[in-house]
């Protein structure tokens, strides 16, 4: 059965990959490699451990796991081939570029200086990985698609979202994770060193302190699937909200299937994050009403946890608010120590040394559960700083392009962006959230269309990066 699962994948990456290189070298296309991440990367961690159960191949695995850096840096290239005159290009940089451009000269600075216990390949590893997601924000920032070709991006985060909860759907009738039948568990044994823990065999973060399961779908985690169907319902939402009322359907469904898969992976921190996100929309859209309703049902919310929930729910809430909780004080403990060493080294103790990727070795690790701490520990107050600049200033100018793009489809992707970041800002608090490869690659190549296309407004013309 695995070897049928592997034949598969292996077809379906195959024709994938074959389409978007086709399109890139055949018809200068070079912007397409984002089509590739979009439906590569949902199912990242569940190929690979079905590539290493069917194979017990380290090298087979490393070929499809570095096949989404491949796909990033033909673009790049395809960018740099297919301009007649490179030196003639018109770079005209906004006040996002350089606050990513600063951040990622700091990074590589500290990559380069002798900082840090972190072995120099573990830097370069992790310097990497931030890297890229900034070469997808260059693709989005130089990427001119058509309405119909960003109708194929809402297309597929429309298909990921509804394929994700059908899988949650079939988990939850057979009552077994889906990673328990990719070899998920010998994968992160074989190829990460990571023991499989908990009472199903993964890793604690697929279950609930009630040990129920908390489920995942295809994707790595289920706090990665809960941060990723926020987009597919930011989608579903601004596609419902600006099209004809007799196309209903298809957003409505996809936006169901995004809250379904929510509760399915049980984050608080994604419960809250989908709030902030709907406050954000009501707050854009002026809707007065929706905010109201989401105060009634905060309020109901309240009534139900004093009066009438169970005692096991009732202490759950109160633990989880006053930090008592397990994963809370997880949480408030990796914040604590992070802190420490930001207050002992404000300028930060190096690349490495903080974070849950696999570059980090455990035994070095400072921190780790907060996106924002986790760069404050590496790179220093200066680097937290410009982390956050970056995130606030992309978010106000895809909200400017929102506002004053003529163009629906635009304004449709700088919805998602906005919204999606402003929604993630709370599993920023509590994970190591840039590393949910879709969700955030996906929403930088958004941010980057985003700023290109306000730069485009700006200048009464288009203008690339």
């Amino acid at each position: 059965m695995s070897l049928i699962f592997f034949l598969l994948i292996s077809l379906l990456t195959t024709v994938l990959l074959f389409w978007v290189l086709n399109q890139m070298l055949m018809h200068s296309k070079w912007e397409y490699g984002v089509y590739f991440l979009l439906f590569f990367l949902p199912f990242y961690i569940t190929t690979l451990s079905v590539v290493y159960l069917a194979t017990n191949s380290p090298l087979i695995v490393n070929i499809f796991q570095f096949l989404k850096e491949i796909v990033v840096l033909a673009s790049l290239a395809g960018f740099l081939f297919f301009q007649k005159n490179i030196f003639e290009y018109p770079f005209r940089l906004h006040t996002v570029d350089y606050f990513y451009l600063a951040f990622l000269g700091l990074a590589l600075a500290y990559m380069i200086l002798p900082l840090g216990a972190a072995s120099p390949v573990n830097k370069a590893l992790y310097f990497k990985n931030m890297l890229i997601p900034g070469l997808v924000y260059f693709m989005g920032r130089n990427t001119r698609f058509s309405d119909k070709e960003v109708r194929l991006i809402f297309r597929g985060i429309f298909i990921i979202a509804v394929g994700a909860f059908l899988v949650n759907i079939f988990e939850k009738t057979i009552d077994t994770h889906l990673q328990s039948l990719t070899g998920y568990a010998l994968f992160n044994m074989a190829i990460n060193d990571i023991e499989p823990t908990g009472h199903f065999d993964l890793t604690w973060t697929f279950e609930t302190q009630a040990v129920t399961k908390r489920l995942a779908s295809f994707f790595s985690d289920p706090l990665e699937l809960a941060s990723s169907v926020l987009m597919g319902f930011a989608a579903g939402l601004i596609w419902f909200l600006t099209s004809k009322r007799e196309n209903w359907l298809i957003p409505t469904v996809v936006m169901m299937c995004s809250l379904g898969s929510l509760f399915f992976a049980a984050s608080r921190a994604a419960f809250l994050a989908f709030f902030v996100m709907i406050f954000f929309v009501a707050v854009i859209f002026r809707l007065y009403k929706l905010i109201l309703s989401g105060a009634g049902l905060v309020l109901l919310f309240v009534i139900y946890v004093l009066f009438f929930a169970s005692e096991d729910f009732y202490f759950f809430v109160v633990d989880t608010i006053t930090f008592e909780n397990t994963s809370s004080v997880g949480h408030l403990v990796e914040w604590l120590l992070a802190l420490d060493s930001m207050i002992a080294n404000p300028m930060g103790i190096g690349l490495a040394m903080s974070g849950n990727v696999g570059s980090v070795e455990d035994e070095l690790r400072v921190g780790g559960e907060n996106q924002f701490l986790i760069y404050g520990v590496q790179l220093g107050w200066l680097g937290m700083f410009l982390y956050i600049l970056l995130l606030g200033y992309a978010i106000v100018t895809a909200l400017k392009v929102f506002n004053q793009t003529d163009n629906t489809m635009t304004a449709r992707l700088a919805f998602v962006a906005a919204a999606v970041r402003v929604g993630l800002l709370l599993p920023l608090f509590t994970a190591n959230a840039e590393v949910y490869t879709y969700v955030s690659w996906i929403t930088w190549w958004m941010l980057g269309y985003s700023v290109n296309a306000y730069q485009s407004i700006r200048y009464q013309k288009p203008v690339l990066a």
